[in-house]
């Protein structure tokens, strides 16, 4: 259930509204976000939790990085950090202890998901 529950996060997030500035680059983020989090609904009803962590730490930091070009006139920065995007796009004051320990646990998941090593580790925790 703790899970479903995070699922909904990343769908929640994945169409943060409204945004100030609608334009190409918020509109590419968007729909790529929401490609990988249906890719992590087709991994999570096969069991692939993995690959599930890993899709929704890219929806979320894609989401992230939309809700930033929505609002802000520069460009996010080149991270992976969900907190740091957060922070960055105002976000972060907003999202409650539950949701910011959530960015935290996700963020674990991008590049150490790539590498065969670590991804037994991974998929225990």
């Amino acid at each position: 259930m703790e899970f479903e529950n995070n699922l909904y996060f990343c769908k929640r997030y994945s169409y943060i509204q409204p945004l100030k500035m609608v334009n190409d680059k918020v509109a590419y983020r968007i729909d790529i976000a929401d490609y990988d989090l249906k890719t992590a609904e087709a991994m999570y009803r096969t069991g692939r939790w993995l690959y599930v962590a890993f899709m929704c730490h890219q929806v979320i930091e894609k989401t992230l990085k939309a809700y930033w070009c929505g609002t802000r006139a520069d460009t996010p920065p080149y991270t992976h950090h969900h907190m740091r995007l957060a922070e960055g796009c105002g976000l972060y004051d907003k999202m409650s202890d539950g949701q910011k320990d959530f960015l935290d646990l996700v963020t674990n998941y991008n590049i150490e998901a790539r590498y065969p090593e670590d991804k037994e580790a991974l998929a225990r925790n």
